[in-house]
C-alpha cells in the first residue's frame, strides 16, 4: 500500500481519499505529514495498541476465572442397582453449595435413599431428608486458601497487566517518534546538500564565465567541478539515508489494518517544541520527580510482590494443621423451617498435620525468596528510572543550549561565506578559500540539524523513561 499525499488544511484534520487497488491516496497542499498526525496515526490504528488491549483483556479473563471459585454449585448424586427383581438399592443426594470468602461454605443438602441391602447409616424417612449446614476450617484454610489467594492474585494480575499495556503502548510511541525524528533528520540532511549543491552549480557556471572572459584561471574551474561533484555525492548519499527513514517510519502507518508507505514527495515537519510537549503528553510538568509517583513499570512490580506476598501468605498458612468441621441440622420436612433444632443433626471432623512439613517449609522458603527478589528488582529500577529521569532532563537543558550556540555558530559562518564571494569575484580571494568557508558552513548546518532533532528525541527519552 501507498501512501501518496497527504491532504492537510490548516486548523483542519487529515482527509482521506480511497482509489484503485486498495491503495491509499492522501494528498496535501504542502505535502507534508506532521509529527501530530504521525502520532494519531499510530495510537489509533497500529496492531500493537490492539496488542496492547489483548493484554489488558487477558488480566480481565484470569480475574473472571477466579471469581468462578465462588460460584454457588449443584450436585446431585444419583446410585442405583437392581439385579434379578431386587432393588438392592436406590440413593439420590442432592446438594447446592454456596462457597464464601473466609473458607466457609453454606450447604443445603436431601436424601432419598431406598433398597433391600441399603446401609443401616444411610436410612432416612420416606419422604426423604433434609438438611441445612456449614463446612469451614479452623486452622489451615480460615483466613486463606487456594481459592481465596487464586482471587487475590488474579486482581493483582489484572493491575499488573494494565501497567504493562501501559508499558507496550508507551513503548511503541517512543520508538514511533524516534523513527519520525530520524526521518526528519534525514530530510533536513538532504534540503541542506541540496542547497549547497545548487550554490557550487551556480559557483561553477560563474566561474566558467570568469575563464571565459579572462578574470580567471582554467584551473578554477576543475576545483569548481571537483566541488559540485563532492556535494552531488553528498546529496545522493542523504537522499538514500532520507528514502530509507521513510521506510522506517512508514512501518508504524497503518489504516483499518492496512499497512501504509509514505510517498517520497511527502515530507516532515519540524515540531514546535510546545506541540511536541502536547503530544507526549508533557505539558506543563517541570518537576520530573511525579513520574515516579505512577510509573507503570513500578506499578507491575508492585502488584507482581503483592500477588506473591499473597502466595506467601498462603504458604505460610499450609504450616498449620487441617481442622475441617461441618454441621447439619436435619429435618424430614424441607418447607418448615422452624422444625430445624439442635436436637437433630449430623458433624462431621476432619484433622490431619504433617510431622515434619518439610513440603511446606520448603514452600514457604521458597516463597519468601521470590520475594526478597521482585523487591531488589524494584529498588533497582526505581534507581534506574529515577536516574533516567533525571539525566534526561540534564540533556534536555543542555541541548538548549547547545541549540542557541550551533544557531549563532551558523549564522556566523553564512556571513564569512558571503564575504569571502565578494572577495573572490574582485579578486582578493581563492575559490579553496571559498569551498573551505562554505565546508565548514555546511557542517555547522548539519550538526544544528543534529542537535535540534537530538533536542526532540531528549523529549521523546523523556516521555519513555516517565513511562507516560
Amino acid at each position: 500500500m501507498r501512501l501518496n499525499t497527504f491532504i492537510i488544511l490548516t486548523s483542519l484534520l487529515s482527509l482521506f481519499t480511497t482509489v484503485s487497488h486498495a491503495q491509499e491516496n492522501v494528498s496535501t497542499l504542502e505535502n507534508t505529514f506532521t509529527f501530530e498526525e504521525f502520532i494519531g496515526y499510530v495510537k489509533q490504528h497500529h496492531p500493537l495498541i490492539k496488542q496492547a488491549e489483548l493484554v489488558l483483556t487477558t488480566g480481565e479473563a484470569n480475574l473472571l476465572k477466579a471469581r468462578g471459585g465462588f460460584d454457588p454449585k449443584i450436585e446431585v448424586d444419583y446410585d442405583r442397582k437392581k439385579f434379578k427383581g431386587t432393588e438392592y438399592y436406590d440413593q439420590l443426594n442432592a446438594t447446592f453449595k454456596i462457597p464464601t470468602w473466609y473458607g466457609i461454605e453454606l450447604k443445603g443438602n436431601f436424601e432419598e435413599n431406598t433398597g433391600e441391602f441399603l446401609n443401616p447409616n444411610l436410612t432416612v424417612p420416606e419422604d426423604g431428608l433434609y438438611s441445612a449446614g456449614v463446612s469451614f476450617s479452623l486452622a489451615q484454610g480460615l483466613l486463606i486458601n487456594d481459592r481465596m489467594a487464586t482471587l487475590k492474585k488474579a486482581r493483582f494480575f489484572e493491575q499488573q497487566t494494565q501497567a504493562d499495556r501501559d508499558l507496550l503502548v508507551n513503548n511503541l510511541i517512543f520508538e514511533g517518534s524516534l523513527a519520525y525524528f530520524d526521518w526528519l533528520e534525514a530530510e533536513n540532511e538532504k534540503r541542506i546538500y541540496t542547497t549547497f549543491l545548487k550554490n557550487a552549480t551556480t559557483r561553477r557556471k560563474a566561474v566558467e564565465r570568469s575563464v571565459e572572459e579572462g578574470d580567471k584561471a582554467a584551473i578554477d574551474i576543475t576545483e569548481a567541478r571537483i566541488t559540485e561533484q563532492n556535494r552531488r555525492l553528498n546529496l545522493e548519499a542523504a537522499t538514500l539515508k532520507a528514502q530509507k527513514a521513510r521506510l522506517v517510519v512508514s512501518n508504524f502507518l497503518w489504516l483499518d489494518g492496512i499497512p501504509l508507505e509514505i510517498n517520497e514527495t511527502v515530507n516532515p515537519v519540524f515540531p514546535d517544541l510546545t506541540v511536541l510537549d502536547a503530544s507526549l503528553l508533557l505539558a506543563g510538568i517541570t518537576d520530573v520527580s511525579v513520574f515516579m509517583a505512577n510509573h507503570p513499570k513500578l506499578r507491575s512490580l508492585d502488584a507482581k510482590i503483592n500477588s506473591l506476598e499473597v502466595d506467601r501468605f498462603l504458604k505460610k498458612n499450609k504450616l498449620l494443621p487441617k481442622v475441617n468441621l461441618q454441621y447439619n441440622f436435619l429435618t424430614p420436612d424441607g418447607d418448615q423451617l422452624n422444625s430445624l433444632n439442635t436436637a437433630n443433626y449430623k458433624a462431621f471432623v476432619d484433622v490431619s498435620f504433617p510431622i515434619f512439613l518439610r513440603k511446606e517449609r520448603g514452600d514457604l522458603r521458597l516463597a519468601k525468596i521470590k520475594v526478597q527478589d521482585a523487591e531488589y528488582e524494584r529498588s533497582a529500577s526505581t534507581l534506574s528510572i529515577q536516574n533516567k529521569l533525571e539525566a534526561t532532563q540534564a540533556e534536555i537543558t543542555s541541548l538548549a543550549t547547545q541549540n542557541t550556540l550551533i544557531a549563532n555558530i551558523v549564522t556566523d559562518y553564512e556571513a564569512l561565506v558571503k564575504a569571502e564571494e565578494r572577495k573572490f569575484f574582485l579578486g582578493g580571494s581563492s575559490l579553496f578559500l571559498i569551498n573551505s568557508r562554505e565546508q565548514k558552513l555546511i557542517d555547522s548546518r548539519l550538526k544544528s540539524n543534529a542537535l535540534l532533532v537530538k533536542q526532540l528525541t531528549a523529549k521523546a527519552k523523556l516521555y519513555n523513561a516517565a513511562g507516560l
